[in-house]
């Protein structure tokens, strides 16, 4: 029926809404966790299959992180029979936006990512000067990006079952029961 690109910037909400979906039993899959993106040398394209953490200054510049079409591709085969989500952002995503029926964009505030960047216990990314200079130099870009490209935007702000809710509505919107 539909395949789902619930995207934003990291801090986000997009791993913590992915298991909310979970929870509530749609097929939600996270893009960093579950083998779809990965980092790339920008330059040559070698997969990096180690990564600094944290990310020395100027990694960020030649390394980017991209999701893998032919994973995303396998996907939205089989996501035919019903809705399927894939929560993420990757710097590459116009490359695949094409597989996806929808996209979701969960906006922030700089104050709140700052804050969910700093405490998260996920991943470290964004703890360092680096990528959290990085993060707030994206924050407002990634909103108007999305909404350039027609996305259904969503405050993240608010509590996260609120915000699974309206992923969920903004689907319904668009597909249906």
């Amino acid at each position: 029926m539909a395949l789902v690109w619930v995207t934003g910037n990291s801090g986000a909400g997009k791993s913590a809404v992915c298991a909310v979906l979970r929870t509530r039993g749609h097929v939600a899959l996270d893009a960093d966790e579950d083998g779809f993106s990965r980092w790339v040398d920008r330059a040559g394209g070698e997969v990096v299959t180690d990564p600094p953490s944290p990310v020395p200054q100027g990694w960020l510049d030649r390394y980017g992180w991209v999701v893998v079409r032919e994973r995303v591709e396998a996907l939205a085969e089989e996501s035919r029979s019903g809705v399927a989500f894939l929560c993420g952002s990757a710097e590459n995503e116009a490359d695949v936006l094409d597989l996806f029926d929808a996209t979701v964009c969960l906006v922030i505030d700089d104050d709140t990512l700052r804050h969910r960047l700093a405490t998260r216990t996920t991943n470290t990314f964004g703890r360092h000067p680096e990528e959290l200079a990085a993060a707030l130099k994206w924050n407002p870009l990634t909103r108007a990006i999305h909404e350039g490209r027609g996305a259904t935007i969503i405050d993240a702000c608010k509590p996260l079952t609120e915000v699974a809710d309206d992923v969920i509505d903004a689907v319904r919107e668009l597909f249906g029961d």
